[in-house]
């Protein structure tokens, strides 16, 4: 074939993907014939054939992550369930952009004073509760210090510490006053537990009915089963091209595959990456693999003994070897750890600090200086962590073996994993969603008083520290400061992270999605539901 007939097929092609009249099968196998790369007639596909998104259809997707005992309430969102639900029928503020950077979604626009010590958010006035209330400042008001105060048991109520008042200016106007500066505010408004729920008008929220004001509203559902939803006609934003949705919590493995192959569902939230490369094989299956912030870790109780010794913390980070870990269980689709969660995909990356590497023999004079030599402890872990949580565990107690260290490896149900066992064990192994910035992460896990302190650690320098960055406007200082605290954590903190975890996820060939996915959650940001559609 002549390269100028191979021009002329493929613009035919290219017509025919936007108007929808050829499908992504035939699409791939005429470009390829036509000469394009495998990756070259993909983007092709994506650029030309998401030009004009249809209506319609029930789109059902299969998640990793759920668990019976989980609710409505958004200080205690945890789960994929939870956050994913969230995210199709509650609005926040803001959002995180199919390119990653921060967009609106309640809040048409942000301004700081001076000195980021006030932020006024404008807020949508077309936007409406699925009870057909209009959504308003106090709304947002309300939804806001539901996660401030004394009373509050917020997993966020960290993320807050420095609010002093946040009140509303009229009827689509909220100001947030801060203590000191913080650039970070609108990123901030991302997090998944700041939902804004309907005011019940004395200063609480009605966050048990599930009304919510986001693309979707939910019409039934059971917490570890499944959710149904269909479209609100009153979203306020681009998008909800799908009529109806149902969540199927697919917690096993080869249940969630087997629903995706076999078509039972379009899209799964976590691909098992053992067998990503025989899926790959069926043309009717699309993998996503998002490089992201989002970490596996392992954290150890710091006031807990044999935890409470900093040699004993570290020579359980020496004794892993993440490079085996990363490619025999993370399949290659990972970033390496290095014991700060302050991930390359984020802000302010601190470049140059030395990567702890596998060093047995250096972990046996840590244990030694401890008087732990002979050490043995138990892991807790559970398939719902992440497809190969309990192997890479398994493969770590391997490793750990040369140090003369005993792991005994706890498989843990995976209902309840994040109630029952997470925060309450000494060392477990945990999967964190991605965050846009180190101070959001810091904030949530690492500060003194965050209710997700997952280590229990304490360091009064890394604490002031954190005050400080958060503060500092001069974007040098400020990455210095991070650079500091990462050090901290690395070499006192008491997180082993092996790795920063692509999002490995799959749809359907008829699913159609943007050119960009978020790499804030799994999904397209956890939004995929209301932002893609089915080929026409």
């Amino acid at each position: 074939m002549t390269k100028i007939t191979d021009t002329q097929m493929m613009a035919r092609m290219s017509v025919a993907a936007k108007d929808g009249s050829i499908s992504r099968r035939s699409f791939m196998n005429y470009s390829m014939a036509a000469g394009a790369s495998v990756s070259a007639a993909t983007g092709l596909w994506t650029t030309k054939a998401n030009a004009a998104p249809q209506k319609g259809g029930t789109f059902r997707f299969g998640i990793h992550d759920g668990n019976s005992s989980d609710t409505h309430d958004p200080g205690t969102y945890v789960s994929r369930q939870q956050i994913y639900l969230a995210h199709q029928y509650r609005s926040y503020l803001t959002m995180i952009n199919p390119d990653g950077s921060l967009g609106n979604d309640l809040a048409t626009g942000w301004e700081p004073n001076d000195d980021a010590s006030v932020w006024t958010f404008e807020i949508n006035p077309n936007a409406s509760f699925h009870s057909g209330k209009p959504v308003m400042a106090q709304d947002v008001v309300d939804s806001l210090n539901f996660h401030r105060g004394e009373n509050s048991s917020s997993a966020a109520k960290t993320l807050l510490s420095s609010v002093t008042d946040i009140r509303a200016d009229g009827d689509f106007t909220v100001v947030v006053e801060l203590s000191g500066g913080n650039a970070d505010v609108p990123w901030l408004m991302t997090d998944y537990h700041f939902a804004v729920c309907p005011s019940n008008g004395d200063g609480s929220i009605d966050w048990q009915s599930g009304d919510g004001s986001g693309p979707y509203k939910i019409d039934s559902g059971e917490w570890g089963v499944q959710f149904r939803l269909s479209r609100h006609d009153g979203w306020h934003l681009e998008g909800a091209y799908f009529d109806d949705l149902v969540m199927l919590v697919l917690n096993d493995p080869n249940a969630r595959q087997t629903a995706l192959v076999t078509g039972d569902v379009d899209a799964v939230s976590l691909v098992d990456l053992k067998t990503k490369s025989l899926l790959e094989r069926d043309k009717s299956l699309r993998i996503m693999s998002v490089p992201s912030a989002a970490a596996i870790t392992m954290p150890m109780f710091c006031d807990t003994a044999p935890f409470n010794d900093v040699n004993v913390r570290n020579a359980l980070k020496l004794s892993m070897d993440r490079e085996e870990i990363i490619n025999k269980i993370a399949f290659g689709e990972a970033t390496m750890g290095n014991d700060f969660h302050h991930s390359p995909a984020m802000p302010y990356y601190p470049e140059g600090i030395e990567q702890r590497t596998y060093d047995p023999d250096q972990a046996k004079s840590l244990l030694k200086k401890a008087g732990a030599e002979g050490l043995s402890i138990s892991l807790s872990t559970a398939d719902s962590v992440f497809s190969g949580a309990v192997d890479m565990c398994v493969l770590y107690a391997e490793q750990a073996k040369a140090a003369g260290i005993n792991v005994n490896v706890v498989r843990e149900p995976n209902d309840g994993y994040y109630s029952d066992v997470w925060l309450k064990k000494p060392f477990t192994a945990v999967s964190w969603g991605a965050r846009p910035t180190p101070d959001v992460m810091y904030s949530l896990a690492y500060a003194s008083d965050a209710a997700w302190n997952e280590s229990h650690w304490q360091n009064e320098q890394f604490n002031e520290l954190l005050v400080k960055a958060k503060a500092e406007l001069n974007d040098e200082l400020r990455a210095e400061m991070y650079r500091e605290m990462a050090v901290l954590a690395k070499d006192d903190g008491g997180t082993i992270i092996p790795f920063f975890n692509n999002f490995v996820y799959a749809v359907r060939d008829n699913v159609q999605t943007g050119e960009n996915l978020a790499p804030s959650w799994e999904l397209d940001g956890a939004r995929g539901p209301s932002r893609w559609w089915f080929a026409s």
